[in-house]
């Protein structure tokens, strides 16, 4: 009968909160389409990836609206102008960036290391270019990665140089301006301030190579 029953042969459940159930995992989609091109955005086509240096929406009187766009291939360094239907798919380029120093240059080679690994990435001069003229050896720099393969690089916004040549003669009003050209010590030529001297470290905006202030 029920009243024979003892309390051991009772099984008892788990309290809710220690039963597990398994975990149900979403994979993200990141659909995008021609309306959200915008500079900077890295994009894949034709298996090559992109990014987007110009775009222009255009909506013509008869016919589709399009956008054109002006392209730069990261693996190339090519220029070209491409146009996309409104409301076409496209695919988004997988670039990560990763923080690594350049150390040294050996021969038409830049080494980047990574400091933790001391693993070293290795970029051409065609692939450096202009960047060369404020890239500087201890500058931590952000590398772009597509594929496990190093494509691009970017300066800091901001960097810190040594005025070595500059002409001390040219004085000028200061108080109403003026600038004279000089030469920093990666030798590239910045038009700086009447007042800056030999041996000043100054700053400059690598987006546009212009002098900023005293460091």
């Amino acid at each position: 009968s029920s009243s024979s029953l003892s309390y051991a042969s009772i099984r008892l459940l788990p309290p809710l909160n220690k039963i597990s159930f398994p975990r149900r995992t979403f994979l993200k989609v990141y659909a995008l389409s021609s309306n959200d091109i915008k500079v900077g955005l890295n994009i894949e086509v034709d298996g090559t990836p992109w990014r987007v240096i110009e775009f222009l929406h255009v909506k013509p009187g008869k016919g589709a609206a399009f956008v054109r766009t002006t392209l730069r291939n990261y693996v190339t360094g090519n220029q070209v102008e491409k146009t996309f239907r409104a409301g076409s798919k496209i695919e988004e380029a997988d670039i990560s960036k990763q923080t690594k120093q350049f150390t040294y240059k050996d021969g038409s080679q830049y080494v980047f290391m990574d400091l933790s690994t001391y693993e070293e990435y290795r970029l051409n001069e065609a692939d450096v270019g202009d960047k060369t003229k404020w890239l500087k050896e201890g500058m931590d720099c952000n590398l772009l990665f597509w594929k496990d393969k190093v494509i691009d690089f970017e300066l800091p916004t901001t960097v810190r140089l040594k005025v070595v040549e500059v002409d001390p003669g040219i004085r000028g009003d200061t108080a109403q301006g003026g600038s004279k050209p000089a030469t920093v010590d990666t030798g590239a030529v910045v038009n700086v301030p009447l007042f800056i001297e030999i041996g000043e470290e100054i700053l400059i905006d690598t987006r546009n190579g212009q002098y900023m202030s005293r460091a």
